[in-house]
């Protein structure tokens, strides 16, 4: 998560929402990615969909069995199909995201009936390390924006 978090604060410098996000297999780092919606005019280039994309280019398949995704804020709709298709066997969260969250928060994306795929998840993990950003990155904007 430390290094999620890292990548949060890349995103931050780019004027990106700082969410951060890598995936892990047998110990070795095989995806990251953060935020990059507002730079490349992508709707779906949220931290855990670069992180996949990423992880699939470098390992050459789009199917990530036995992968742990870290990313330091609750994961949305999309991005918990996304992580269904990729089969991620793990979900590791930071912050919960009250609004658009799709694990606990809003929905149970991954408990929909018919599903071919868990995902086993923790959340909670440095929640108040990761909330803490994005707290301070809206209230920066609330006031100079």
């Amino acid at each position: 998560m430390h290094r999620a978090l890292v990548l949060a604060d890349r995103g931050e410098s780019q004027d990106e929402v700082p969410v951060g996000c890598v995936i892990v297999r047998d110990g070795a780092l095989i995806g990251e990615g953060w935020n990059r919606p507002v730079s490349t005019n992508d709707p779906t280039a949220h931290a855990e969909i670069v992180a996949l994309r990423d992880a699939a280019q470098r390992i050459g398949n789009y199917r990530l069995s036995g992968a742990t995704l870290y990313v330091t804020l609750e994961p949305c709709l999309m991005c918990t199909g996304a992580m269904i298709h990729a089969r991620i066997d793990r979900l590791v969260f930071g912050a919960p995201d009250p609004r658009r969250g799709a694990v606990n928060s809003t929905t149970h994306a991954f408990e929909t009936q018919g599903l071919n795929h868990r995902v086993d998840v923790r959340g909670g993990v440095l929640d108040e390390e990761c909330a803490g950003r994005l707290r301070t990155f809206f209230r920066a904007r609330r006031v100079g924006g």
